[in-house]
């Protein structure tokens, strides 16, 4: 794959990438959701899950006997961006770093590889 459409592959993730920044930039009192115990977390989970799919589009094509490696790999990335997340957060006024985000983080592209992997397996069997 030539280098442009490699890059343009990587439009995707890098939006969702500025979407979580400008999210987590935004300061403590911003977001408040009193109604909905926990719904900050379910956020998270969807929002890595979605960087996860699209870091997945980004490597495309994956081939058969590396998909596991990749989709280690993709939930590594993710993990480390919700750790510079997090320690970006301790510097915005109202927000600290939590560890349960970080689990729903994790949680998010742990379950987007997961359905990736299976999605992919699946094809692999019906064109065997």
């Amino acid at each position: 794959m030539t280098l442009c459409p490699r890059f343009l592959r990587c439009i995707p993730m890098m939006t969702v990438m500025g979407i979580i920044f400008f999210l987590s930039h935004q300061p403590g009192t911003a977001f408040q959701l009193p109604l909905l115990s926990g719904a900050d977390k379910f956020g998270h989970a969807i929002l890595y899950a979605l960087l996860a799919g699209t870091a997945l589009y980004a490597m495309a094509p994956v081939p058969p006997r590396r998909m596991l490696q990749a989709g280690l790999l993709v939930v590594l990335f993710c993990l480390l961006y919700g750790i510079s997340d997090e320690f970006h957060q301790s510097f915005v006024p109202g927000r600290e770093p939590s560890g349960g985000d970080l689990l729903a983080d994790a949680a998010g592209a742990v379950a987007a590889v997961a359905l990736w992997l299976r999605s992919t397996a699946d094809k692999q069997l019906k064109s065997a």
